[in-house]
């Protein structure tokens, strides 16, 4: 039974494409996915355990435009993608035992080499358990804590030029720096799935954090507007004080600093 054993990789990333890989010399079919023959693909220690500790792994292979290319992993295309790591006997194909699950961490690339970290469930435990205080809100614009409709604040515009990371739309903002805090989503070209983060707008020009990954003049794109997390713009320009979730008002450390007169 070892003999026939192979390991495969299922790989889903965040914009639904789904990929499989195997170790295998040859490629296997499973559950209507067909898992590609990556003999280079190989897999550190898997160590589980029944602790509190992360587990995690790293797997190595030879990168692949059909598979896992360099371009997309650069632009992000991976970033947070689950994984799920199996063994399986390849003369009858199927779901076998799983190995390991987890999305991808750190990823490294050097001479056609990739190596990713898988970090699995435990992971999650690292993260801080309740919020800090802050005083800007910590909702994002839109969501269930915020609960401003978004329905009239996104609109779909066409890429006119790019300059470093201003990208000139078709279309105009509508309110002074309204797309500022925002998100920019790509439906089109080479940047296509991929999101980016507003930093500033003037009327049709956007200013992304980083420059477009691949050139994206002529593209489709989303954009919706921002918001700066202060609590007057949540008040006068979104009338949502109400479900403000920060604490402008809280004294901050530098109140046991002050002294009279000062």
């Amino acid at each position: 039974m070892v003999t026939t054993m192979a390991l495969c990789w299922r790989l889903e990333r965040r914009d639904g494409v789904t990929i499989g890989l195997t170790a295998h010399d040859r490629d296997l079919a499973i559950d209507g996915l067909v898992y590609r023959a990556a003999p280079g693909m190989t897999p550190s220690a898997i160590v589980r355990s029944a602790s509190l500790e992360a587990d995690t792994m790293d797997a190595t292979g030879a990168l692949s435009a059909q598979a896992i290319g360099e371009e997309d992993l650069l632009a992000g295309r991976w970033d947070g993608a689950a994984v799920t790591v199996f063994a399986t006997d390849w003369q009858a194909p199927g779901p076998g035992v799983v190995l390991g699950e987890g999305t991808i961490g750190a990823v490294e690339t050097r001479g056609g080499m990739l190596t990713a970290e898988l970090r699995g469930a435990a992971a999650a435990l690292e993260r801080p358990v309740v919020e800090e205080t802050s005083a800007e809100c910590r909702a994002e614009l839109g969501d269930r804590r915020c609960r401003v409709a978004m329905a009239e604040r996104r609109r779909f515009a066409r890429v006119v030029a790019v300059d470093g990371a201003v990208v000139t739309l078709d279309a105009s903002e509508s309110v002074a720096n309204g797309w500022g805090g925002g998100r920019l989503r790509w439906f089109g070209g080479a940047n296509s799935g991929l999101e980016d983060s507003v930093v500033r707008s003037e009327g049709v020009r956007a200013t992304l954090r980083r420059p477009p990954r691949f050139d994206g003049v002529g593209a489709l794109v989303e954009i919706g507007e921002g918001c700066d997390k202060a609590i007057a713009t949540c008040a006068g320009r979104f009338a949502n004080a109400a479900n403000f979730r920060g604490e402008p008002y809280l004294p901050g450390i530098d109140l046991l600093t002050r002294y009279p007169g000062g």
